[in-house]
């Protein structure tokens, strides 16, 4: 196994172990404070949609934790691209959810832009924060194509 095929069963192994707690986590929100959610600091865990990112997640940190065994075999890549895809998908789901829930105004049709701007910020889902964090096996699938 070389380096590179080590780094990231290294990285797959804890990023899943993260993805995987964020899911549990989520399905023990929805379970005990209902679609309320819940919100420390940046981060928020609220609405409808709270079952499906936990399982999602789930599935997700569960794929990348499978994928960590022998990581630049292009099946074991594989699962880790769609397990990345998975939360890309999601994340999509939160930006947009972020970015249209801030257009409409209190008293007027349209946020001014320093109102737009501020409903843009946190807190955030855990899916925005996993994102940048799952855009990386963008640099292993690279490495794999140049090792071909």
């Amino acid at each position: 196994m070389d380096k590179k095929s080590r780094l990231g069963s290294l990285y797959v192994a804890i990023f899943g172990a993260i993805v995987l707690g964020f899911g549990i986590l989520e399905l023990v929100v929805i379970g005990t404070t209902g679609r309320q959610g819940v919100g420390w600091g940046p981060l928020a865990m609220s609405g409808m949609w709270l079952w499906w990112t936990g399982i999602i997640f789930v599935t997700a940190g569960i794929m990348y934790l499978s994928s960590a065994t022998n990581f630049m075999d292009i099946r074991q890549l594989a699962k880790s691209v769609v397990a990345s895809i998975m939360i890309w998908i999601v994340a999509g789901m939160a930006i947009f959810n972020k970015v249209a829930s801030s257009i409409p105004g209190e008293e007027t049709w349209v946020n001014s832009p320093r109102d737009f701007l501020a409903g843009c910020g946190p807190p955030y889902t855990p899916a925005i924060y996993l994102l940048p964090l799952a855009l990386v096996i963008i640099y292993f699938i690279r490495q794999r194509r140049r090792a071909s």
